[in-house]
């Protein structure tokens, strides 16, 4: 990887965003691409790469580059905890998908992984991800601090178990065709699509050796950003088409799932998610000479039509 295409330009006030994550995104796929080797049974690598290697933004692996960027760290070093983040993502969406949870028969424009593999080589495909997830951060992070990736390994436990995805799930699974508040709805977001974007830059910072008046920060601008992000996906559900998203839109309707659009309405969500985004970049203040590639991001979370 190119390390000078990653540098924010904190010498000027132009950031040209739509290369720096053109570049981001091209060193993520080379680096996803190369993550997973023969395993045993073909099927299995199949169904793993299937998931995986579908395309997407890849916003969160970008956040952990960024946030290491932004803590002084050497981006090419927290490629492999970016490749574990879109491993873990990569599982949530496989088991999201299934017919026992959300049932869904579409995932980034193509059918999802139980329709072509089956619902068992599904689930063992996401775990296998899963597990390879911490394979990557603790034996193929070249040159990054053992106490720096201990770290990082507590963030992922924590996102990827109870506390965050998993007992996210549970309650969002729990709250299907009832009457559910912001504070309950909020929950759920905070530990499914919250917890796992504020794993991406928290994690990205550790692996930069973040020091902790930055990781509280972080933890703020996530807090935002990961809200806002499931606000617009709420909003682009009952907006946008299905080929354009990727997915099957109406989902969240036909499972009566309460949704921002649905307790808040419409143009009151919208103002919601560009007021945390605003918060979450005033979180970054202090930085703001070297939070370009932080600040973009935030932003094309609101703008962005899929």
């Amino acid at each position: 990887m190119n390390e000078t295409r990653f540098m924010a330009a904190a010498v000027s006030t132009f950031f040209d965003f739509p290369a720096y994550l053109a570049a981001a995104k091209a060193s993520v796929e080379e680096a996803l691409d190369d993550s997973l080797g023969p395993e045993r049974p073909e099927q299995l690598r199949e169904a793993m790469r299937y998931s995986l290697l579908a395309g997407g933004k890849r916003l969160r692996p970008i956040l952990c580059i960024a946030a290491c960027e932004l803590a002084g760290g050497e981006p090419t070093q927290a490629l492999p905890t970016a490749v574990a983040l879109e491993m873990i993502h990569t599982m949530s969406l496989i088991h999201d998908d299934l017919p026992a949870m959300d049932n869904d028969d579409l995932r980034r424009g193509r059918p999802t992984n139980h329709k072509v593999y089956g619902d068992a080589v599904a689930i063992l495909a996401g775990d296998a991800l899963l597990t390879r997830s911490f394979e990557m951060v603790a034996l193929r992070s070249k040159g990054v601090a053992p106490e720096r990736l201990l770290k990082v390994v507590g963030e992922l436990s924590l996102v990827a178990g109870a506390p965050g995805l998993v007992g996210g799930q549970v309650v969002d699974l729990e709250c299907e065709g009832k009457e559910v508040d912001l504070e309950t709805l909020e929950f759920i977001h905070l530990h499914k699509t919250g917890a796992l974007l504020s794993a991406c830059v928290i994690c990205g910072a550790l692996i930069g050796g973040a020091e902790d008046d930055l990781i509280d920060a972080l933890r703020i601008y996530a807090r935002g950003i990961g809200l806002a992000f499931q606000i617009i996906d709420d909003i682009l559900d009952v907006t946008a088409s299905s080929d354009v998203l990727g997915k099957t839109a109406g989902k969240d309707l036909l499972a009566d799932k309460t949704t921002y659009p649905k307790l808040l309405g419409l143009e009151e969500s919208r103002r919601r998610a560009e007021l945390l985004v605003s918060e979450a970049k005033a979180a970054l203040d202090p930085w703001q000479s070297s939070a370009a590639p932080l600040l973009a991001l935030a932003d094309y979370i609101t703008s962005r039509d899929r």
